[in-house]
């Protein structure tokens, strides 16, 4: 560990007790790793988080308040991005993924780098205020990762995968979903119910399509797992983002 990860780690240990990080410790050695087979593609694996693949969206009292409120809302954030994909389609780029780049995959950010992207408001604005009153404002979402309108386009197609750990969980809104989509994760497939919310642990081997014939949209936010700790949040963010400013990524 870099003097900056140790010097974070100390402070949050003196702040919250010397055992409470321990499992992010367990994390960074590998020899002590014990993995579901189907996680074996993710980067990192912190122990004690729940090997479940697929959560009941309600079945997490912190998240469940923004849950109900995106799938209330559903009717306004569905018009909107009607609107936006109609006339503001330069505001929809290709998702930036660290997969193969593919054209056929669309994204509107709301939330990326830590903060929210100011300049999505007038697009979306239901989204953006649901998602800053319930999941920014109180520290849900994961800071580390995005929030952004994911629109699959006819045909498309993302290839199996393991996202990069499992300290955070993949909230999907399906906000325009047409006939022939579908996501499996860890071998179990499912299927989006327009205004309704799934939730699901993406650090587990998944994949999606879209074999209909217009777009698909989802509104995917990536929240802290509800199994983590808050010094472990402090903990983990203090790690990733000295990690990634050591490869040059911020």
């Amino acid at each position: 560990m870099t003097p900056e990860i140790e010097n974070a780690f100390a402070a949050i240990r003196s702040e919250y007790g010397s055992d409470s990080i321990e499992r992010v410790e367990e994390m960074l050695d590998s020899k002590k790793q014990e993995r579901h087979p189907l996680q074996q593609g993710a980067k990192w694996i912190m122990p004690g988080i729940s090997q479940q693949p697929w959560h009941d969206p309600y079945g997490h009292a912190e998240h469940a308040p923004f849950i109900a409120a995106l799938e209330e809302q559903h009717g306004a954030i569905k018009s909107e991005l009607e609107t936006a994909w109609a006339a503001r389609r330069e505001a929809f780029s290709n998702y930036e993924h660290y997969l193969t780049p593919q054209d056929d995959w669309q994204a509107l950010y709301l939330y990326r780098k830590g903060g929210l992207v100011a300049e999505s408001q007038p697009t979306a604005p239901t989204a953006y205020k649901v998602l800053k009153e319930f999941a920014v404002d109180t520290e849900k979402i994961c800071p580390l990762l995005e929030c952004h309108f994911s629109t699959l386009l006819p045909g498309a197609a993302i290839k199996p995968h393991s996202d990069l750990w499992n300290f955070s969980i993949n909230l999907h809104l399906a906000v325009d979903i047409p006939e022939g989509c579908g996501i499996k994760v860890a071998g179990e497939t499912r299927s989006w119910e327009e205004g309704k919310c799934l939730l699901f642990d993406y650090s587990f081997e998944h994949e999606a399509w879209n074999s209909g014939t217009r777009p698909r949209t989802c509104l995917l936010v990536d929240l802290w797992h509800p199994d983590t700790t808050v010094p472990e949040r402090a903990a983990l963010v203090a790690l990733i983002t000295e990690i990634r400013k050591l490869m040059g990524e911020d």
